[in-house]
C-alpha cells in the first residue's frame, strides 16, 4: 500500500497548496490512501466544516486533528456526521466523533488511522496516550481486520513521538508525528518494521514563524508584550509529510521518505 501523510495545514495557503497540488500527487505517486492534519486549516485554529469539505474534497481520504480540534465549534456538530474525520483518542471522555478509523482504500485494502495526543510540555493535562494506542491496536491488530495502520502522535516533545514510535514498532505500519510544525530528517524504518518520523512538519508558508506572519511572534519574543493576534502567512506553502509503502503481506514499512512540493523547501518525492 502506499500511503501519503501531509502534516498540520496551516491556514489558507496550506489549503490552497493542497488544493493545487494533492491530485497530481496522487496520480503521479500511485497513491493507494491520503492522511491529512487539518488542525490548523481554518485561520491557524481548527479546522471549520467547510474547510474539511474542501481538503476531502482535494484528494484526502482521511483527516485527523489535535489540541486544537475543536477550536472552530461547528466542528464538534460536524465531526458526528463526517467519519473521515479522525479526533484524539486522549482528548476528552465526552469529546464527539471517534478517535480510530477504519477505511477501505480503491483496490479493497483496509487501513486503521488513530491519533494520540502528547502529555509532555502540552497546555492542558491529557490521557495517557501509550494506553489509549495499545488499546486500538490489540483491537484491531496489524494483518488481521487492518492491512495497514497509521498512528498519528500530535504531540510537543520529540522524545515523546520517537517513545510512541518504538511502543508501537513491529505493530503498527506507520507512527509520524505533529504539531510543532518544524519537519525533522529522521524519516526511517524502525528495527520491528514501522515507518516513523518524529514530526511531519506543516503544509503551510515557511516564510513565517511556525506558519504565522512573522512580525507578531518576533515582537513578542522580542519585548515579551503582544500588541496584536497572530495571523497565518499567506504566501506560497510548502506541502510537508511523509510517504510510506507497506509490504501487502506484513503491513510493515518497506519504504519511508520524507515529502516536501513547492514552496521554500521543494525536494523530489517519491518514485511513481
Amino acid at each position: 500500500m502506499r500511503i501519503l501523510f501531509l502534516g498540520d495545514v496551516m491556514g489558507r495557503a496550506g489549503r490552497r497548496a493542497i488544493a493545487e497540488r494533492l491530485q497530481g500527487l496522487r496520480e503521479a505517486w500511485r497513491l493507494d490512501f491520503v492522511v491529512v492534519n487539518g488542525e490548523n486549516a481554518t485561520n491557524g485554529a481548527g479546522l471549520s466544516p467547510d474547510h474539511a469539505k474542501g481538503l476531502l474534497e482535494a484528494g484526502a481520504d482521511c483527516l485527523t486533528l489535535g489540541d486544537h480540534a475543536f477550536d472552530q465549534r461547528d466542528m464538534l456538530r460536524f465531526i458526528e456526521t463526517e467519519p473521515r474525520i479522525i479526533r484524539p483518542l486522549n482528548f476528552a471522555k465526552d469529546a464527539p466523533g471517534k478517535g480510530a478509523g477504519l477505511f477501505k482504500t480503491a483496490r479493497g485494502q483496509k487501513i486503521l488511522v488513530t491519533q494520540a495526543l502528547g502529555q509532555v510540555f502540552m497546555k492542558r493535562p491529557f490521557d495517557d496516550p501509550f494506553a489509549a494506542i495499545d488499546a486500538v491496536l490489540k483491537a484491531r491488530p496489524l494483518g488481521g481486520m487492518a492491512q495497514a495502520i497509521l498512528v498519528d502522535m500530535h504531540c510537543e516533545a520529540t522524545s515523546e513521538k520517537m517513545a510512541m514510535g518504538h511502543w508501537c514498532d513491529g505493530r503498527a505500519s506507520v507512527v509520524v508525528g505533529t504539531h510543532t510544525h518544524v519537519p525533522t530528517a529522521d524519516a526511517q524504518i524502525l528495527p520491528k518494521g514501522t515507518g516513523f518520523q518524529s514530526d511531519a512538519g506543516m503544509c503551510g508558508d515557511y516564510n513565517s514563524v511556525i506558519g504565522m506572519e512573522k512580525s507578531e511572534p518576533m515582537r513578542r519574543f522580542v519585548t515579551g508584550m503582544a500588541k496584536g493576534r497572530f495571523s497565518p502567512a499567506n504566501d506560497e506553502a510548502t506541502l510537508s509529510g511523509l510517504f510510506v509503502e507497506t509490504d501487502d503481506k506484513t503491513g510493515l514499512a518497506r519504504d519511508v521518505q520524507m515529502v516536501r512540493v513547492g514552496g521554500r523547501l521543494q525536494q523530489a518525492g517519491p518514485a511513481g
